[in-house]
């Protein structure tokens, strides 16, 4: 009777996984969307096991969070953002910095590329990996600034080691990073809401703001971008 329990209970918050998986937006050869899918039905089938109703903490919250690091910690063994990627990103933050010192204004897209030597496609690719660190890791995106290629590893937090000095520091950036959000235009400020606080997935958020799949992932990279440089203006 409790193998069938078990078997339902799994069956009933499959659709979470699925909705894990696709926030992840995680791109690597080592691994399918299949894969992931499996990966996740794993750390459901975790949180199933480990998860204390006295805690008070919403099932599906606690799960969510066993399915995302299940995955990660299997896909971070092998993937890795390559250090061409990483080098792009940061000629990228580079040119945004030195553009808007002298123009004391955001730069644009345009000023951007030419400033490069890349077109509009090479810069929307950096938007994508923008995109994708975001996704793996929102705050090592907007907080850390890196010279070389990162691995997934790089990128996740050790949760265990709390101490008295990060607890000020992420009471310091949680602060910047409420001021800054509302710096950002209505657009920006939507996409985050949407993606961040509703959740919704890229499809989801595609058909809301009427635009494709791809060009959500670089507005959202792109938005990205902006707010870790007003975080970086804030916290100077």
């Amino acid at each position: 009777m409790y193998e069938v329990d078990r078997e339902a209970e799994i069956i009933k918050y499959l659709p979470l996984v699925e909705r894990v998986v696709q926030r992840l937006s995680i791109k690597t050869a080592d691994y399918e969307q299949g894969d992931l899918y499996n990966i996740g039905v794993i750390g459901l089938m975790d949180a199933l096991h480990k998860f204390d109703a006295s805690k008070k903490v919403p099932f599906e919250s606690y799960a969510a969070i066993r399915i995302k690091g299940a995955i990660i910690d299997e896909v971070r063994k092998h993937a890795k953002i390559s250090r061409y990627k990483m080098a792009a990103v940061n000629q990228f933050y580079q040119a945004r910095q030195e553009l808007e010192q002298q123009y004391k204004r955001e730069a644009t897209d345009a000023e951007i590329s030419k400033k490069l030597g890349i077109n509009r496609s090479q810069l929307a690719d950096i938007y994508e990996s923008l995109h994708f660190l975001a996704s793996v890791s929102l705050e090592d995106t907007l907080f850390a600034y890196q010279e070389e290629g990162l691995t997934l590893k790089d990128m996740i937090s050790d949760q265990d080691a709390e101490h008295v000095e990060d607890t000020l520091v992420k009471a310091e950036q949680k602060a910047a990073l409420v001021v800054c959000i509302k710096r950002l235009g209505e657009r920006e400020q939507l996409v985050l809401s949407l993606y961040y606080t509703e959740e919704l997935t890229l499809k989801e958020i595609a058909e809301i703001l009427e635009v494709s799949v791809p060009r959500v992932s670089q507005i959202h990279g792109k938005t990205i971008a902006k707010l870790r440089g007003l975080i970086e203006e804030e916290l100077a």
